[in-house]
């Protein structure tokens, strides 16, 4: 048999074909590697990543659950200190200012809650939240700050027959279901079941239109 391999050559005096290949290969290997790069060095952390991680840090410091629990929880001996220190009277400045200013948001609350739910608005819910409360607030200063008398009987008639009826509705308004957009059926003529006759050929046999969503019926 004939040695056509490496043996061959290193007979001729000629390198074996087989290193030979390895070599270049390797040569080959080495000149189009790619050339290793360090991975950038850390840098230090700018202003808008130090101040997104304090608030990230303060949010989970401080809930507003929290917040409102301690803050609730304060008011309680606020309250004996008010009822053992402030007056039962008093003369106060801006009188007719203050009870313009209520009636006024109160309006506005009544106005904007009307508005956004005959558009469909859900946020209506917030406006009549914060209505509810105004008029809750209105009836009962109107009752406490009135005289004896006439003054306090015509506040608590405002109080029982307005103001806190309003209360309830804007109440009912918050705490009620999402209104949902109801589908609007209208009679299509074209669905409708009708035969049709060819003006041209009246000896054909008359065909059912066929209508979308319905089975042909077989005659």
């Amino acid at each position: 048999m004939t040695d056509t391999g490496g043996g061959a050559d290193q007979a001729c005096g000629v390198p074996g074909t087989t290193d030979r290949a390895r070599k270049e290969i390797r040569a080959m290997t080495t000149l189009f590697a790619p050339t290793p790069t360090a991975a950038p060095a850390p840098g230090p952390a700018g202003p808008a990543t130090a101040r997104r991680t304090r608030l990230t840090l303060a949010r989970r410091l401080v809930r507003p659950e929290s917040v409102l629990l301690v803050s609730g929880a304060a008011l309680v001996p606020w309250l004996y200190v008010l009822a053992r220190t402030l007056p039962s009277t008093a003369r106060i400045g801006h009188w007719n200012v203050a009870w313009v200013g209520l009636d006024a948001l109160e309006a506005l609350g009544l106005l904007s809650t009307a508005a956004l739910r005959r558009r469909g608005d859900d946020r209506h819910r917030l406006t009549a939240a914060a209505t509810g409360t105004l008029l809750v607030v209105d009836a009962w200063f109107d009752t406490v700050t009135a005289a004896p008398g006439g003054e306090l009987a015509a506040a608590v008639a405002m109080a029982l027959c307005a103001e806190l009826p309003l209360a309830a509705v804007c109440t009912a308004l918050a705490l009620g279901r999402e209104r949902r957009p109801t589908a609007v059926v209208t009679d299509d003529p074209v669905t409708t079941d009708s035969v049709t006759t060819d003006p041209v050929t009246t000896d054909q046999p008359t065909t059912d239109r066929l209508t979308p969503g319905r089975r042909p019926t077989r005659r």
